[in-house]
C-alpha cells in the first residue's frame, strides 16, 4: 500500500505544479524551445488565429511587419525560425508597436528574439516588427502560440514563410532602421550614435545622468549648436515611444515651444508642437524644421534637425536667441503616433539659458524644487526629529528626571521641542505638493491618502497632549495609551508613505537603493529600541537580586542609575549619528535627481 500511496502523492504534486505554472505576465522564457505553455492540458488542433506579414522577401537589416489576429485571446508567443528546421533556435529580433500589449524576450543567445503578452487582458490583434539578421536562413517561417483561455490554446501556429531573393547580398547590411517604408526626401537616416565632443565649448549640451556618454544606451542627450542664422539640434535617449524637449519661460508646463521625435510604426516622425497647460501637445500642421534625420537601434531613439533662430512666420515658435528653461521628456507611443503622458517627471534645467549664447555642459533635474523640498522636509521630520523624540521620552525619563530646562524636566522639554519641530516640518512639507499640482493628484496612488492621514494624526497628537490629565489623575493611564498608540500609528504610516513616495515620478529616487536604505533605517531604529529595552530590563533585574538591605539597595540603585545613565547617553549619541547618516544619504539622493 505504501508504493501506490507514494505514487498517488507524486501524481498529485505534479498535477498541482502543472496547474499553477502559467505565465500571466508573459515572462515565458522556459517555453522558448517548445513554445508549449505549462497549463496541464493538450493543445487544440485547429487554430482560430492567423499570422500575416507585409512582405514575402527580405534582406539583412529589413523590417517586416508581423500581425497576429483572431478571436479574443489572453496570451501569445511569437518567434521566427528556419523554415527548413522548425526545431532550431529563433532567428532575428523583434521591435514593438505597442508596449502596453507586448514585450520582448530573449531566447537563447539572440536578444529580443521573441515576443509575448504583458498581461491576461483580452486582445484581438497584435503587431510587431521582425528585423532580419545578417546570416539569416534563406527561408524563415513565423510561428505563434496563442492562449484563448487557460486550458484552451494552440501551439506553433504556422505563419507565412519569407525568403531572401536570389540576388547577391549587399556587402554591408542595411541599418536596423532601414525598411521598405517610403519617406520624404527631407528625411535621412543617421548611421551612428551622437557623441559629446564639443559639449561646453562648441555646443550647448544637456545630459541625464550628468556627463553621461550619449553613445551608451542609458543616456538622455540634447545638444544645440549655432550655425550662422540657424541652430542644429541633436536629441537621443532610451525610448521606443517618443522623445521631446520644450522651451519654457518658467519651470511649469504650459505655453511652451515643443519639439517631438515620435516612433510611428518604426519610423521616426519629427515635428513641432505647442504645449497648452498640461494638455496633450498640439502638433503643428506646418513643420518649420529642416535637415531631419533619425535612427532606431538597441532601444535608443535618435533624431536631429535644423531650425532657424527666428521664425516670424510661425507665431508659436520662440526665438532661440533668448533665455528659456529647457524640458526633456520621454514616454510611450502607440500605432499612428499617438503619444501618452510621460510616466516620469521630465528633466528640467535649474535655470533659464540662451542656447545661442555661451555653450554649457549641463545636467538637469527630473524633480521639481517644490517636490524635492517636500521629500527633504519629510525625511528630516520622520527620520530625525520624531525618532529621537520618541527615544528620549521612552528611555530618558529616569536619566534626565533631575535635570531641568526652562523650568521643566529636560527629557520633557527635549521631547516637546522635537515633536513640535516635527509638526512644523510636516505641515510645511504637506502643502508643497498641493502648490505644485494645483490640487489633488489622482495619479499618485495611495501616497496622498496616507499622507493626509499622517498629517491629521500629527496635528491631533499635540492637541491631545494639551489636554493631558495630571500625573495622578485616574484618566492619566488612558491618556498615556492613546498618546502612545496615536504616535506609533503615525510613525508606521509615515514610513509606509515614504516608501510609496520615493518611487513616484515626481521624485523617483534611485531604485532599489531607496528601498534598501529605508529598510536599513527601520532596522536601525528597531534595533536601538530593542537594545534599550533589554538594557532597562537587565538593570531592573540587577537591583531585584540584591539582598534585602536598605544600604545595599540604595548603593545598588545609585550604581545602577549611574551605569544606566552612561550607557543610554552613549547609545543616544550613536543613534543620533546613525540617523544623521541616513538623513544625509536621502538628502544627497534628492539633490542628485
Amino acid at each position: 500500500m505504501e508504493l501506490p500511496g507514494l505514487a498517488f502523492a507524486a501524481w498529485m504534486f505534479i498535477c498541482f505544479c502543472v496547474s499553477v505554472d502559467g505565465y500571466p505576465s508573459g515572462k515565458i522564457r522556459e517555453a522558448c524551445t517548445s513554445m508549449i505553455p505549462c497549463h496541464g492540458t493538450s493543445p487544440q488542433l485547429s487554430p482560430e488565429h492567423t499570422i500575416t506579414v507585409n512582405a514575402t522577401e527580405f534582406k539583412p537589416g529589413n523590417n517586416i511587419e508581423v500581425h497576429l489576429s483572431g478571436p479574443d485571446f489572453e496570451g501569445f508567443f511569437i518567434q521566427a525560425r528556419d523554415a527548413e528546421h522548425l526545431d532550431s533556435p529563433a532567428v532575428g529580433s523583434f521591435t514593438l508597436a505597442d508596449r502596453r500589449l507586448s514585450q520582448l524576450l530573449t531566447c537563447g543567445r539572440t536578444k529580443n528574439s521573441a515576443v509575448s503578452h504583458t498581461s491576461r487582458a483580452k486582445k484581438k490583434y497584435i503587431k510587431v516588427y521582425w528585423i532580419a539578421p545578417r546570416g539569416a536562413p534563406k527561408r524563415v517561417q513565423f510561428l505563434a502560440t496563442v492562449v484563448k483561455k487557460y486550458k484552451t490554446f494552440w501551439v506553433k501556429i504556422p505563419g507565412p514563410i519569407v525568403s531572401q531573393p536570389n540576388a547577391l547580398f549587399p556587402t554591408t547590411p542595411l541599418p536596423a532602421t532601414s525598411e521598405a517604408i517610403s519617406t520624404s526626401h527631407q528625411v535621412s537616416y543617421l548611421s551612428k550614435p551622437f557623441n559629446a565632443s564639443g559639449c561646453g565649448s562648441m555646443k550647448f549640451c544637456i545630459r541625464n545622468p550628468s556627463n553621461c556618454d550619449p553613445e551608451s544606451a542609458s543616456c538622455f542627450f540634447l545638444s544645440f549648436q549655432q550655425e550662422k542664422s540657424s541652430v542644429f539640434i541633436e536629441m537621443s535617449g532610451p525610448s521606443e515611444g517618443y522623445l521631446a524637449f520644450a522651451l519654457s519661460h518658467d519651470q511649469w508646463m504650459g505655453g511652451d515651444d515643443a519639439y517631438l521625435c515620435v516612433n510611428e510604426d518604426h519610423h521616426v516622425h519629427v515635428s513641432t508642437a505647442y504645449l497648452k497647460g498640461r494638455s496633450p501637445p498640439i502638433l503643428d500642421s506646418q513643420n518649420a524644421l529642416e535637415n531631419m534625420s533619425w535612427r532606431l537601434a538597441d532601444g535608443v531613439l535618435q533624431c536631429s534637425f535644423r531650425r532657424s533662430i527666428r521664425l516670424p512666420a510661425y507665431k508659436a515658435r520662440f526665438n532661440l536667441d533668448a533665455s528659456y528653461y529647457i524640458f526633456l521628456a520621454d514616454g510611450e507611443a502607440s500605432e499612428g503616433g499617438l503619444i501618452y503622458k510621460h510616466r516620469r517627471q521630465p528633466l528640467i534645467t535649474n535655470g533659464a539659458y540662451d542656447i545661442t549664447g555661451l555653450p554649457h555642459n549641463l545636467g538637469g533635474s527630473r524633480s521639481p524644487q517644490l517636490i524635492k523640498a517636500h521629500g527633504a522636509l519629510m525625511f528630516v521630520a520622520w527620520i530625525t526629529t520624531v525618532s529621537i523624540g520618541v527615544i528620549v521620552a521612552r528611555f530618558f525619563k529616569p536619566v534626565w528626571s533631575h535635570s531641568f530646562l526652562f523650568g521643566k524636566e529636560m527629557w520633557f522639554q527635549v521631547h516637546r521641542i522635537l515633536m513640535l519641530t516635527t509638526v512644523m516640518l510636516t505641515s510645511i512639507s504637506f502643502v508643497l505638493p498641493f502648490i505644485y499640482q494645483g490640487g489633488w493628484n489622482q495619479q499618485a496612488g495611495f501616497h496622498p491618502y496616507l499622507g493626509c492621514t499622517v498629517m491629521a494624526l500629527t496635528i491631533f497628537q499635540p492637541l491631545m497632549a494639551g489636554f493631558r490629565p495630571s500625573p495622578h489623575a485616574p484618566r492619566r493611564q488612558l491618556f498615556n495609551w492613546f498618546h502612545w498608540s496615536t504616535g506609533t500609528t503615525a510613525r508606521i504610516l509615515a514610513v509606509v508613505t515614504m516608501f510609496l513616495g520615493m518611487d513616484l515620478p515626481a521624485l523617483d529616487l534611485p531604485d532599489p537603493w531607496d528601498t534598501y536604505t529605508m529598510i536599513g533605517f527601520v532596522a536601525w531604529h528597531v534595533s536601538i529600541d530593542v537594545l534599550l529595552e533589554i538594557h532597562s530590563y537587565c538593570l531592573v533585574r540587577k537591583v531585584e537580586v540584591i539582598e534585602d538591605d536598605r544600604v545595599q539597595i540604595l548603593q545598588s540603585l545609585t550604581s545602577a542609575e549611574a551605569e544606566g545613565r552612561l550607557f543610554k547617553q552613549i547609545v543616544l549619541i550613536i543613534y543620533v549619528c546613525g540617523n544623521i547618516v541616513f538623513l544625509l544619504a536621502f538628502l544627497a539622493a534628492i539633490n542628485q535627481i
